[in-house]
């Protein structure tokens, strides 16, 4: 367990599934109840660079002297983050006073409302205005207030200026995002990266590649990826298949760098340059920066990603209903998703705001990122979040998703005929239902 200290808060960076499960969901060590009662808030994130909450959980302890954030998983990969947390949601035990809940996952736990806080009845029905409409509806099901949003994964694309120069390609952003209006011609300009000879690959990995043109298809086509709005699924959807056969095509052109997304070693590929292009929604910002450290700063730019618009991601915060201070922890959902604090955020990380007021600020129109070459981030990602439209990701869509990806790593890696690998991803996402 790797612990860090800010203040009086306390930051818990890694913490096992195991040690997780058998922990109360808030401990006020021992102190009498009451209103100005010394109490322990547990907010509990994911991923390796967290949510960028630091300066506020600072400012909300500084506004409530009585009140300790303990912030538990930073570092921790969506997918465990997200198998722990649904065990302790069924358990009714081990979880945080405050949890986030991935786009992803949200879906799954319309079920078990009972399980949550439902932050209306804590003045959230007030907060509508303070989302996107779409955002607020993901977070709302049926009018029960389950989680208030805290970003969107509008798309761009990132890529490495030092590896496009070494295959003659420009790395002018306006330059580059005229070259590829389609992911069509995004794959002929990798066509031309391989022609060059060199040795890094041009995109990074065929599952974010596929992923990353998924979410854009199914915004400007059916609306859905894995299931249909009736949460039956839906494998015949023709934006998986669109989305499938780009991905092959990039795949039998040689341009995947054939990295298991967010392992040691697509995390080096950062550092390294070992490819030259990612689809960039504005949460990967914050991932590439950490990854590819302050050695890197300038090497890594961005531009408009091919096609129109897009969002891969973006989360709630919600509290639960074991928490024994579920008043304190709304506050601290309103405090942490309001549009202040979704743009210190972004200030702190990148990661864009789900509120309209947030994106319409100052602090996020007129943003750049000085890491990736000064780009204008707070235009290229607020334009995107202007374009796209909402995606339904039913209740079990990461495991399904996780099938299909298991197949397209299966061809990257020769062992299935892309024939053989969507037959098998369509059989075991059927199995899961």
């Amino acid at each position: 367990m790797r612990v860090l200290t800010r203040g009086r808060r306390v930051v818990v960076a890694v913490i096992s599934a195991a040690a997780l499960v058998g922990v109360a969901a808030c401990s006020d060590d021992g102190d009498e109840p009451g209103e100005d009662a010394d109490i322990t808030l547990v907010i509990d994130i994911f991923g390796e660079q967290g949510f960028g909450y630091d300066e506020l959980y600072a400012q909300f302890e500084t506004d409530h002297p009585n009140i300790t954030i303990e912030e538990r998983g930073g570092g921790l990969g969506l997918g465990d983050y997200n198998e722990r947390l649904v065990q302790q949601i069924t358990a009714g035990a081990g979880a945080g006073d405050v949890v986030a809940l991935e786009e992803g996952t949200i879906v799954q736990f319309y079920a078990q409302t009972d399980r949550f806080v439902n932050l209306a009845d804590h003045g959230a029905s007030d907060l509508q205005g303070n989302f996107l409409p779409w955002k607020w509806e993901q977070g709302a099901p049926g009018g029960f207030v389950l989680g208030l949003g805290t970003d969107v994964g509008s798309m761009a694309l990132c890529y490495r200026n030092d590896v496009l120069e070494a295959a003659g390609l420009p790395t002018d952003r306006a330059e580059l995002a005229g070259m590829w209006p389609t992911w069509e011609d995004f794959i002929a300009v990798g066509e031309q990266f391989v022609a060059a000879g060199i040795e890094q690959k041009f995109v990074d990995a065929a599952t974010n590649f596929y992923n990353t043109v998924l979410m854009q298809v199914a915004g400007n086509g059916t609306g859905y990826t894995y299931y249909d709005i009736e949460n039956n699924l839906a494998l015949d959807n023709p934006d998986i298949r669109t989305a499938w056969d780009l991905t092959i095509r990039m795949i039998e052109a040689d341009l995947s760098a054939n990295l298991n997304s967010f392992s040691d070693e697509w995390n080096a590929g950062f550092q390294s340059g070992s490819f030259a292009t990612i689809g960039c929604p504005a949460w990967m910002t914050g991932v590439i920066s950490g990854a590819a450290g302050d050695d890197n700063a300038g090497n890594w730019n961005l531009t408009d990603a091919p096609g129109e618009g897009g969002n891969w991601g973006g989360s709630f915060l919600a509290v639960t209903a074991e928490s024994e201070h579920p008043a304190e922890a709304a506050e601290l959902v309103t405090f942490l998703t309001g549009p202040d604090g979704q743009t210190a955020a972004f200030e702190a990380l990148g990661n864009l705001p789900s509120s309209p007021q947030a994106l319409a600020g100052p602090e996020v129109q007129q943003a750049s990122n000085a890491y990736f070459s000064d780009a204008p981030t707070g235009q290229i990602f607020g334009a995107g979040a202007a374009d796209f439209q909402p995606v339904y990701l039913g209740p079990q869509n990461n495991a399904v998703r996780t099938e299909f990806e298991n197949a397209l790593r299966s061809v990257e890696q020769g062992e299935r005929t892309p024939d053989q690998a969507w037959q098998d991803a369509q059989d075991n996402a059927a199995a899961i239902g």
